[in-house]
């Protein structure tokens, strides 16, 4: 597996993709500890407006370059920006306008830090790819295996299960089997100068910045009713892209009460559904199917139990899990699973091992 002491067994060349943040800086050290060919590269993934208020780029990569500095490695900077627009933001904005709510990270690991990164990385002559994922890989005779980190409010395995086989072999994750209070000590102990930034949220393409202004640069808003599942209107919305199910914030319903959710989308009536309670039935789904399958055996599993997340920070649910004649996968929960939300990732687990997924529809 990929954790301390032992990463891989031969001193390999090694492309490390740093972001500037803490978690890919203590990943580089931990292999030119273990004596290999380290070399640092920062991904530019978005150019359109990194020079407001908002965008960090440019300050990650100055970080980048001072870990770089400390570790005493080679370090580039290379723009992908091209390919994630056509990759992954396209489809991101394509998906918010259809309703749903996707997850860019997920694509972008498949599409951009493990195809076109890594392809990049070998044409450095790179016999592997790091990144400061808290998840683990290990290798079996039926191929490389996805597995959750060990820390489990840090593993971040559902954000890879688009990984196939041919991605999970070349890849190391240093980082599965640390704790994230580890990581910070010794980013602190060997000095790096970003051992104390703080880890970044969000997408990364909009910062800090307001989602709704951001979108607004890119889709034009449909104003619409806000309804009750009783047809009883309690406001009004500004465009349905700027909500997601579960959502409880900036509804601007006010009265007494319970608080108030999203609940649902109407694309046809643009109308926001909108309920009273945390538990409200029409949160609640027992079953979903899922379509844009990838597995990371290369292969779908058998028919059978699983457990599943439907949102990154969640617990794992216990299911049934089937396919339907059109080749979607069914999920039968024993439970029901709380504001499943369309455009978003079900992601399927044995055990420690994350089997893939794929998108709530």
């Amino acid at each position: 597996m990929d954790t301390p002491p032992q990463m891989t067994e031969k001193k390999q060349r090694i492309v490390v993709g740093l972001s500037g943040g803490v978690d890919s800086a203590v990943t580089a050290h931990l292999l030119k500890q273990e004596g290999h060919e380290v070399i640092g590269v920062f991904m530019q993934n978005w150019e359109d407006d990194n020079t407001d208020d908002y965008c960090s780029i440019k300050q990650d990569a100055l970080d980048a370059m001072a870990v770089a500095d400390v570790l005493g490695i080679d370090m580039e900077v290379v723009n992908f920006a091209s390919e994630y627009k056509d990759r992954v933001f396209h489809y991101f904005l394509q998906e918010y306008a259809a309703g749903r709510t996707p997850n860019p990270d997920v694509l972008c690991n498949a599409e951009i830090k493990f195809k076109a990164f890594l392809d990049y990385a070998v044409s450095l002559g790179a016999e592997a790819l790091a990144t400061g994922h808290y998840a683990r890989r290990t290798q079996t005779e039926a191929g490389a295996l996805l597995l959750k980190g060990i820390d489990t409010s840090k593993d971040q395995s559902y954000f890879l299960y688009r990984l196939q086989p041919h991605q999970l072999a070349p890849s190391l994750f240093p980082l599965g089997g640390l704790e994230k209070t580890e990581v910070r000590r010794i980013a602190a102990e060997i000095g790096l100068p970003n051992a104390k930034k703080k880890d970044s949220t969000g997408i990364c393409f909009i910062g800090e910045r307001p989602f709704r202004a951001f979108l607004q640069q890119y889709l034009p808003t449909h104003p619409g009713e806000m309804v009750t599942p009783e047809g009883r209107i309690m406001g009004q919305h500004q465009g349905l892209m700027y909500h997601t199910l579960g959502q409880r914030q900036g509804l601007g319903i006010g009265g007494e009460g319970l608080p108030w959710f999203v609940a649902g989308k109407d694309m046809a009536t643009n109308r926001l559904l909108v309920v009273q309670g945390h538990d409200h039935p029409a949160l609640l789904s027992s079953v979903l199917e899922a379509d844009q399958l990838a597995w990371t055996l290369g292969s779908r599993p058998a028919a059978g139990r699983y457990a599943a997340k439907t949102r990154y920070r969640m617990a794992d649910a216990p299911c049934e899990l089937s396919y339907t004649a059109e080749g979607y996968a069914r999920l039968t929960f024993d439970t029901p699973q709380w504001a499943v939300t369309p455009g978003q990732s079900a992601v399927l687990y044995h055990g420690e091992v994350c089997l893939g997924g794929g998108v709530i529809r």
